[in-house]
C-alpha cells in the first residue's frame, strides 16, 4: 500500500474515532457515567494516534482541516439522527460552508497532497 493511501486510511480511522468519542461525551452526561467515558478517552486517545500517522504524508494543515471539517459534520449528522438535536438554517450554512472549505483545500489547493 502506498504511503499516500495509508495516510488517508489512517485520516479516515481517525476521524471515525473522533466522532464515536466525541459522541460518546455527549453519553458521558459530564462524565458521570464511567462507561461511555472511558470510551470517550480511548476514541481520543486513538484518533490522535491515527491522525498522528496520517501526518507522515499529509501536511498537517490539510490533515487537521479534513479531520475537523469532516468531523463536524459527521458529528453534526450524529446528533441530529442520534440525539435528535434540531438544526436551523444557519447551521445548515455553516456546515455547507466547511465542506466547501475543505473541497476547496483537496481539489484546489497545491498545498494538498495528492
Amino acid at each position: 500500500m502506498n504511503s499516500l493511501w495509508a495516510a488517508y486510511v489512517s485520516l479516515a480511522v481517525a476521524i471515525a474515532c473522533e466522532v464515536t468519542g466525541t459522541s460518546l461525551l455527549q453519553k458521558s452526561e459530564q462524565f458521570s457515567k464511567l462507561l461511555p467515558t472511558i470510551g470517550m478517552v480511548i476514541c481520543f486517545a486513538v484518533s490522535f494516534a491515527f491522525l498522528s500517522l496520517a501526518l507522515k504524508a499529509i501536511p498537517l494543515g490539510i490533515a487537521y482541516a479534513i479531520w475537523g471539517g469532516v468531523g463536524i459534520v459527521l458529528t453534526t449528522i450524529i446528533s441530529v439522527v442520534v440525539f435528535r438535536f434540531t438544526l436551523d438554517a444557519w447551521a445548515i450554512l455553516g456546515i455547507a460552508l466547511i465542506v466547501s472549505g475543505v473541497l476547496v483545500m483537496n481539489l484546489l489547493s497545491n498545498s494538498a497532497a495528492h
